[in-house]
């Protein structure tokens, strides 16, 4: 009976009469940063999307030196200054290898000029650094913003979750853009407040989402362990209740993170956000619009731009949920 028992426990006969541990190496977590970097190598769409991100985070990070250290000395360098009126250069020419009415494209300028001679290759490099910036930015505002709702909220419960909740739902019964546009024409029409009334209009996503894994989390055996144990709520609430709600949390930032690249692309297209001169995807979509039949490339570019940013964000995301999805089973 001994033997069976042991047998069945998944032991083997020396482990039983030497009294050593089973072999459990062939058990591997599913939690934790290496198993979700795992997770992502295996899945070629989640690599599509993060080898997207890579490249246009690159890009920013050199457009951001160049733009606050150097003053564009890229720019100058290669093509032409992207916020100021060039000097005796063609405008509308067409990408290298096209001709239109106002000229043959050249090497000089690949991707062409735009209506007052500006390289379009040139204000794409640079609106990169715009794009980045106020995907980042405004996300952690509203996650910030958002996970300190949640938590507190679905923590607590009872009257400071109806109060908080409220709140909240008020907030997102409100047009997404239309808040984000009162907000700007109260405060400044400029990149700063495009940010911040972005990142404000999307807490009410992030503390509804945080909120519903907090109200079950808190009642796992090791919050109330911690409880028993006397450490105090705020600890808890970091320590505990937090890290173990993120995980959806952490997907929904990714992707929020091209949602708010593709609003603020809109609200420059309406005029907001970035300002002329500043090279912004919107703003070009924006000056684009009167030349856009004879001059498609005007247009197509800077819509590219976008199109693959936010695809990009959108790969990763799905991967992300893949990955930290207790649900799926390794096969």
């Amino acid at each position: 009976m001994a033997h069976d028992s042991a047998t069945d426990d998944g032991l083997t006969e020396d482990s039983v009469g030497t009294g050593t541990e089973p072999d459990v190496r062939g058990v591997e977590s599913r939690v934790g940063a290496w198993n979700t970097l795992s997770q992502i190598r295996g899945d070629p769409t989640a690599l599509a999307g993060l080898a997207i991100i890579s490249v246009v985070t690159l890009v920013a990070l050199i457009a951001s030196v160049d733009y606050y250290l150097l003053d564009y000395w890229l720019a100058e360098t290669f093509w032409v200054h992207p916020a100021r009126d060039p000097q005796e250069v063609e405008i509308l020419l067409p990408p290298v290898g096209l001709e239109n009415d106002f000229g043959q494209g050249t090497w000089e300028h690949p991707l062409g000029t735009d209506h007052r001679g500006r390289d379009i290759a040139a204000r794409l490099f640079y609106g990169t650094r715009i794009a980045m910036l106020v995907g980042f930015v405004s996300t952690v505002i509203g996650l910030v913003g958002g996970t300190l709702v949640g938590s507190v909220s679905g923590y607590y419960g009872g009257w400071v979750d109806d109060v908080l909740m409220r709140a909240v739902e008020t907030l997102y019964a409100i047009p997404f853009l239309v808040l984000v546009i009162a907000f700007m024409a109260a405060f400044g029409r400029n990149l700063t407040y495009a940010m911040i009334g972005v990142g404000i209009a999307s807490i009410p996503t992030f503390a509804r989402l945080l909120r519903s894994r907090v109200v079950s989390v808190r009642e796992e055996e090791y919050v109330a362990a911690a409880r028993a144990a006397g450490v105090r709520t705020r600890w808890i609430i970091l320590r505990h209740v937090v890290p173990n709600s993120f995980a959806p949390v952490l997907v929904q930032a990714t992707l929020q993170i091209g949602l708010a690249i593709l609003i603020v692309a809109g609200l420059s297209f309406l005029g907001f956000g970035a300002q002329p001169p500043t090279p912004s995807w919107g703003q070009m979509l924006n000056q684009s619009r009167d030349s856009m039949l004879p001059n498609p490339w005007f247009s197509i570019w800077p819509g590219l731009a976008i199109l693959f940013t936010v695809v990009g964000f959108n790969l990763l995301g799905d991967g992300l949920r893949d990955a930290l999805d207790p649900h799926i089973e390794e096969e």
